[in-house]
């Protein structure tokens, strides 16, 4: 239960790509669903960060459960928002451009390169794949500013949230096949807030689109932190002086891959990892995958 006069919880899921098992498996550690795979976390607001599908083997269930979950969170006075992924945007453009006799775009091939699963076109519907292109590509929560990519292309879109996603919704609305690889390939940068140079830009992200603190998915926080661990979920990363979070734990590439974080004014307050402990400092809940 919130305490009266506070901010509700602000969990966060980085990059699932495929693994609905795990994510449930996350939820249910984090108190936001139930063994039904319901919504049970009263006003909580959680928070996705984009790339539900490819690599992993179901990734129409996971947008499914992120729609469900969207769906019935209001009920109980809480919040779910799901953003756009690069992996989300290579998919919508396969779909459309790939069929054709012509496809400049090469999206199609792009996206079978980057671990896009065939299966997971069959599988969506209609109203999965609209829902995927109603995605924002950012949004505000509280002090934080969330985003799918550590990327410069936000900058490059708008000055504010709203103009952000207002473009991204006409690129995905278009028909230009140029247009949407441009867009596919600009997600795709990575590394810009670590990078030297970084600091400004997120400064000029916060500055921008307003926040104190950035969260972010779409680099895995091994190739961040300088390389692979032997073994065990994984763990946010703060960089940055505190400014930066990053969140993918690259689920999909290892089996005992996978966490999410409670995020506070402060930071991390809180990590559900799968199987063993997060990491020293945080209170983490441990529980098997």
């Amino acid at each position: 239960m919130t305490p009266v006069g506070s901010a509700p919880p602000l969990w966060v899921v980085g990059d699932v790509h495929g693994v609905p098992g795990k994510l449930r498996a996350l939820l249910r550690g984090a108190g936001l669903i139930g063994e039904d795979a319901g919504w049970a976390g009263g006003a909580a607001h959680l928070v996705f960060l984009g790339d539900y599908l490819d690599r992993g083997p179901d990734g129409a269930e996971v947008v499914r459960l992120v729609r469900a979950l969207e769906a019935q969170a209001p009920r109980a006075g809480g919040r779910v928002t799901a953003l756009l992924g690069n992996h989300e945007v290579m998919l919508l453009g396969a779909r459309r451009f790939g069929s054709r006799r012509r496809d400049p775009s090469g999206l199609r091939e792009y996206w079978l390169e980057n671990g896009g699963q065939p299966a997971d076109l069959e599988r969506l519907d209609d109203a999965d794949l609209a829902w995927l292109a109603a995605r924002p590509a950012l949004a505000r929560a509280g002090r934080w500013l969330l985003v799918h990519a550590d990327s410069p292309l936000y900058l490059e879109l708008g000055e504010s949230v709203e103009a952000v996603n207002a473009a991204v919704r006409r690129r995905l609305g278009g028909d230009d096949p140029q247009a949407w690889a441009q867009l596919a390939g600009a997600f795709a940068a990575r590394f810009a807030f670590a990078e030297p140079g970084g600091e400004a830009l997120v400064t000029a992200m916060l500055s921008t689109f307003g926040g104190q603190r950035l969260a972010h998915g779409h680099t895995p926080v091994a190739l961040l932190g300088g390389g692979w661990s032997s073994a065990g979920p994984g763990e946010p990363l703060t960089y940055r002086g505190g400014r930066c979070v990053a969140l993918d734990s690259a689920m999909s590439s290892r089996e005992d891959a996978g966490f999410m974080a409670r995020l506070g004014p402060r930071g991390v307050e809180a990590v559900v990892a799968l199987g063993q402990a997060a990491g020293p400092g945080l209170r983490a809940l441990h529980f098997g995958a």
